[in-house]
């Protein structure tokens, strides 16, 4: 048979009751305060994780064609579906590389490649018009694309960092140590890019195609130069792809580009070359 408490006794049973929950209401109110809020070290880093890294858009070709004769029309359709394609894989660049590079890895890694392949692929559309009616002029202006919304530091930054300190060998020289940096901070600047020589790889040019090819061995020339001259440049910069990224990578696209027009060049008038397009890739070599 249970027994009530006295009325002192009830009182003191409320009092303690009433402060333990106050005690556990406090608790649980920190608790949740703690879970929700990261630790100031880790400010950065979340931001960096969580940051949308934008999307990159570009100028619309198409809307800036003049009529397209028949006799083009596969191929300037075939170029411009290409663009669209080499927008949709920066954008999966842009996502797949979040957190990684130096203060201008997008400029270098992502928007430049992207608008020196767009300025390749709107100058086969524009001489696949020329060849039946007036060449447009001026396309070449539709080739830089632009970083929209998120990105920490917009088109300078995907993320922001770029701190890593083991950097590794470009693909571009698989199986070899690429000098492209064996300390902290990327690029260190050492070795020298080179590439395959395409010249003499060709067979016999034709006397109508010499001009044009020629002016494109020599922009394959200027292209090493320069891409060489980016490596002193940047030494110091971008994480452990930046050399590949940045500058091999690049390197690879613009060459690509430079061959293909000069295989086009001797095909309008004699056999096509073949298997030029294994000469694009270039090397880090001390």
């Amino acid at each position: 048979m249970s027994r009530a408490l006295p009325k002192y006794n009830q009182r003191r049973v409320a009092i303690i009751g009433g402060a333990a929950a106050v005690v556990l209401s406090g608790a649980v109110i920190a608790g949740s305060a703690l879970a929700g809020t990261p630790a100031r070290s880790d400010d950065t880093t979340g931001a960096r994780t969580l940051a949308s890294p934008g999307t990159i858009t570009c100028p619309d070709v198409a809307s800036k064609l003049p009529a397209v004769p028949a006799s083009a029309k596969a191929e300037v359709d075939r170029n411009l579906a290409l663009l669209q394609t080499q927008i949709q894989e920066a954008n999966k660049r842009l996502r797949d590389t979040v957190g990684q590079g130096g203060p201008n890895f997008v400029n270098n890694a992502i928007l430049g490649p992207l608008k020196d392949k767009r300025v390749a692929t709107v100058n086969r559309i524009a001489t696949a018009i020329g060849r039946t009616a007036a060449k447009p002029a001026g396309l070449d202006a539709l080739a830089p694309c632009t970083l929209n919304g998120g990105g920490i530091g917009g088109a300078g930054t995907n993320a922001g960092g770029g701190r890593a300190s083991a950097p590794a060998a470009p693909g571009g020289a698989p199986g070899k140590q690429s000098g492209a940096g064996t300390a902290a901070g990327g690029n260190t600047g050492a070795g020298t890019i080179s590439c395959p020589d395409v010249a003499s790889e060709l067979p016999a040019v034709p006397a109508s195609a010499k001009a044009e090819v020629d002016r494109n061995l020599a922009l394959l020339q200027t292209q090493i130069q320069e891409a060489n001259k980016r490596l002193k440049d940047t030494v110091g910069q971008g994480g452990p792809n930046f050399v590949n990224n940045a500058i091999l990578g690049p390197l690879k696209d613009k060459r690509a580009s430079t061959i293909d027009r000069i295989a086009l060049s001797i095909g309008r008038t004699a056999a096509r070359p073949t298997g030029l397009d294994t000469l694009a890739a270039c090397t880090l070599t001390k």
